[in-house]
């Protein structure tokens, strides 16, 4: 229970940080600085596709980062999640949030690359463009969305980080284990512990 996983929270913490404050930079500075200098629509949207396309590996990397900490911080409390109250309820949300934020995160890309073709002058990328034409008004709508709910589910994934800190400590722990201990046994009912009859 006292066991340090300095190496596995490090990874689990760092790679969130750049997956919630990337996005988060994105979504406010980038995009924002993409249509102060873009002038256009496509010259917005090949500024702002630039710039994310630089960030997508970075990106790719701290979310493998974060997911190689998470799936070792599981294996390292696993018992706290089986004995601890509410412990399992927070790794289950958690869990989920983490699903959601790389399903959005994949959609952004590919709205992302959809945008980034749309709005490139290179010759094969037209001709790619001519080929699979996109409603760019509506795509460009999804994806400064999915811009914005990336660091959303991501700083509730930080919200819940500190809640599982906070559950850590000895205090939270013994009384958690308490609590669910108690919650497995049986109530008893009063009617069998009444005065025997006369």
């Amino acid at each position: 229970m006292s066991e340090r996983s300095t190496g596995l929270r490090s990874l689990h913490d760092l790679g969130l940080a750049a997956w919630f404050g990337g996005s988060l930079m994105g979504a406010v500075g980038l995009n924002g600085a993409a249509r102060d200098e873009g002038g256009t629509w496509q010259g917005t949207a090949r500024i702002a596709s630039a710039g994310w396309a630089k960030w997508t590996p970075v990106n790719a990397a701290a979310i493998a980062v974060h997911l190689v900490g998470a799936t070792g911080l599981l294996a390292a409390n696993a018992g706290r999640v089986a004995t601890q109250q509410g412990v399992a309820a927070s790794t289950v949300a958690k869990t989920v949030l983490t699903g959601a934020a790389l399903a959005a995160t994949a959609y952004s890309r590919v709205l992302g690359k959809k945008i980034e073709l749309a709005s490139s002058e290179a010759p094969e990328d037209v001709e790619k463009a001519a080929d699979h034409p996109v409603d760019t008004d509506e795509a460009q709508r999804r994806l400064t969305c999915m811009q914005w709910v990336i660091p959303a589910l991501t700083g509730g994934l930080l919200v819940l980080n500190a809640l599982h800190g906070e559950q850590q400590r000895p205090a939270e722990q013994a009384h958690g284990m308490w609590q669910r201990a108690r919650s497995m046994v049986p109530p008893v009912s009063l009617a069998h512990c009444g005065h025997p009859a006369d």
